[in-house]
């Protein structure tokens, strides 16, 4: 481990001097790369240099114990340096695991209601909102790239994209069945119903990793319908595009031109169709041991929102988080961090047991 985090750091004194050379400077592509790359190991080599100071913390105790004035403070010293040391170690393994390559895309989420009728497109409608503020918390830029709204103002479909540093690895345990539990606002007796809503989670697919037989495509235009502003019924901008080998459908009707449309359609089709080609791969690697958090089914139940008793329980970890109103106000932090912790943990000891 440590003749890898030598090689890290090595690297980074090596970016360090790079990146203040006037050639590199002028060269803006060759530039930004470099400063990314510095940028992803700059956590690493932090918490590096944090080892090695009370390393040498550790080796300047240890030198005093000789000394009978000063030996008992340096064992206690001593001590308490050795529990940040071992803290530190493993964190520094955690820091080593491989990221996911997909965690650096763009993100695209599906929003479907579920059962329940118009209280699951209402909750469809929250979570959407709730994906929208989070982004903006993290930093992240958010645009509804279709909205099918339902009569009482949720949202029967709605599709997302999310752009920015890291978007699919904030967003990517999000895929599965949302639960509510609330009185609905067409609940006139007071009693609590049960709710889904089904979100799935795509990292955005680059146009050469896949490629779109024209021939394999069908698509038809149409009027737009809900929200848009005036003529948005007067117009065949709407556009729905199919993938006639795998009977894939994406609607997209929010632009007023029908090439913008399109483009957006085929941007979550080709997201699909890689998020299809992921799956594939993983369940045909029957040899190696599936990450439940990562790659759990779309039909599992992941977290149920519980209005009633005011806190959101997610059943992957088993985690309560108390005020939801919090919750849906985009503080899903809690879960995040989370379970990114839980996956690097299991692939850290998918990554032992395989040495």
């Amino acid at each position: 481990m440590f003749n890898k985090l030598d090689s890290v750091l090595n690297r980074w004194q090596e970016l360090e001097e790079a990146i203040s050379q006037p050639e590199i400077i002028q060269d803006y592509e060759k530039y930004n790369a470099l400063l990314k790359e510095r940028f992803s190991l700059q956590p690493l080599v932090q918490k590096y240099h944090e080892y090695l100071s009370v390393s040498r913390q550790i080796r300047d105790a240890r030198e005093l114990l000789s000394d009978p004035d000063l030996s008992a403070e340096a064992a206690s010293e001593i001590e308490s340096l050795s529990v940040r040391q071992d803290s530190l170690e493993e964190e520094l393994k955690m820091l080593l695991v491989p990221p996911d390559p997909m965690d650096s895309r763009n993100v695209i989420l599906e929003i479907r209601a579920g059962v329940g009728g118009d209280e699951a497109a209402l909750f469809a409608a929250d979570l959407l909102r709730m994906y929208q503020k989070y982004a903006d918390r993290a930093g992240l830029s958010a645009e509804i790239l279709s909205l099918s709204d339902s009569d009482l103002g949720g949202a029967n479909e709605a599709l997302m994209m999310v752009s920015g540093p890291d978007a699919f690895a904030h967003f990517k345990f999000e895929s599965g069945v949302h639960c509510v539990k609330r009185v609905p606002v067409t609940e006139s007796s007071g009693r609590i119903h049960t709710s889904t809503v089904t979100v799935a989670v795509f990292p955005e697919a680059e146009e050469i990793e896949l490629e779109i037989n024209p021939s394999d495509l069908r698509i038809d235009v149409f009027h737009a319908s809900g929200h848009g502003g005036q003529g948005v019924n007067t117009t065949d901008s709407a556009v729905r595009v199919t993938h006639i080998p795998t009977n894939t459908v994406v609607t997209c009707q929010d632009e007023r031109s029908q090439l913008e449309n399109k483009a957006k359609a085929l941007k979550v089709l080709r997201s699909r169709l890689l998020d299809r080609k992921v799956q594939e791969e993983m369940e045909s690697r029957v040899l190696e041991r599936r990450s439940q958090i990562r790659w759990g089914d779309r039909s599992d139940k992941i977290r149920t929102y519980y209005f009633n008793h005011d806190y959101v329980v997610d059943h992957r970890l088993g985690l309560t988080v108390s005020r939801v109103s919090g919750v849906m106000n985009g503080d899903l932090s809690p879960f995040v961090d989370a379970l990114r912790l839980a996956e690097k943990t299991e692939l850290l000891a998918n990554t032992q047991n395989r040495k």
